[in-house]
Formats: C-alpha cells, structure tokens, sequence
C-alpha cells in the first residue's frame, strides 16, 4: 500500500465514526482535521472534497457491517439457520450497532436523498445488494424444499429490511431496543409461518 493509500485510509477509518454518527451537514472540516491530527491540505490533497471523504467513509462503514453479517451467518450451511442467523445478528449486535452510530444504510440514505446524487446511487446499489444476499438464501432454500416455492423472494428479502430497519430506527430515536426487538420477533413469526415449510 503506497503513502497515499496509507493516508486515505487513515482518514476514512478515523472520520467513519464521526459521519455515521453525525451525518454529512453535521460532520465539518475541523471535525475531520481534529479526528486525524491532518491539515486542511493534507485532507483535501487525499480527497476532492467533503462528499468524496463521506462517500469512501460509507463504503467502508457498510463493508465493516457487511463483513460482520456475512462472518455470523457462514458458521450456517443450511438456508433455514442461515435467514433465522441473520435476523439474530441484530438481535444480539444491536449494541455495538447503536454505539457506532446506527445503520449506515439507513443514516446516509436518509441523508443523501435529494441533496447528494452519487451518494444516493451508492446507497441506491449497497441495498440492491442486501436484498440479492437475501433473496440468494430464500432462493436456496425453496430449491432445497425448505422454503415454499410460491414466495417472492425479493419481496421478502425488501420486507425484512424494511422491517428491521424500522425497529433500528425506532430504537435509536428512543434509546430503548425495544422497537428492535419488535421488528426481530415479527421477522421471524413472518418466516416461521410464511417462508419456512
């Protein structure tokens, strides 16, 4: 890894925080200065602008998630552990979750709606690919007889976000894991009576 990349990556790993818990409008350029110890120069000769920083500091926030997901649910083989495995991933890493700020898909997303185009295409392809990971594990399932063969797989891969985040959401703003818990229990009535045979 050259000095540069070096440097990039200090930033993104020291700014992640700071965005996903402050957003883009909330996170300043003195913020990012004071997290790495870096000038103004040294930040805007590793990046164009505040929105490229933000962006490369989501990639790396979701990945981060992403990794932690996909690491909890491979100790499964089977679809049907691998979809109960996912949803108690946030059941028992919701903590960790909330201290890092919540959901970058959600807090970027919500964020970057109208003001931010190629940050929104980012978010727009990052939960493209969370609903393919799912519908890949429903689809396995129904090819192995475990999953009725008569769902939409894509539809409940987008349910199940839509419904965890929710609870994500709720339970953030309260500070209280109960709308979290709320949203797993339902995830899980949902496969348990719809999805599972």
């Amino acid at each position: 890894m050259s000095k540069a990349d070096q440097t990039r990556k200090f930033i993104i790993e020291k700014t992640a925080p700071i965005f996903n818990k402050r957003g883009f409008a909330g996170t300043s350029l003195s913020d990012i200065t004071t997290a790495t110890g870096l000038t103004k120069g040294s930040i805007y000769g590793n990046f164009e602008n505040k929105e490229e920083v933000a962006l490369a500091v989501f990639k790396h926030n979701t990945a981060k998630l992403w990794k932690k997901k996909e690491d909890w649910i491979s100790t499964y083989t089977d679809p049907k552990s691998k979809i109960l495995a996912l949803v108690d991933f946030y059941r028992k890493n919701w903590k960790e979750i909330f201290e890092d700020g919540g959901c970058p898909v959600m807090n970027t997303g919500t964020e970057s709606d109208d003001v931010m185009p190629k940050m929104k295409e980012r978010v727009n392809l990052t939960v493209k690919n969370w609903i393919k990971n799912i519908s890949t594990i429903l689809e396995e399932g129904i090819a192995q007889n475990t999953f009725r063969a008569d769902i939409d797989t894509s539809e409940y891969a987008q349910l199940f976000i839509m419904i965890i985040e929710g609870g994500i959401l709720l339970s953030k703003i309260s500070d209280n894991p109960k709308s979290l818990y709320l949203a797993i229990e339902r995830t899980e009535k949902i496969i348990l009576e719809e999805v599972i045979l």
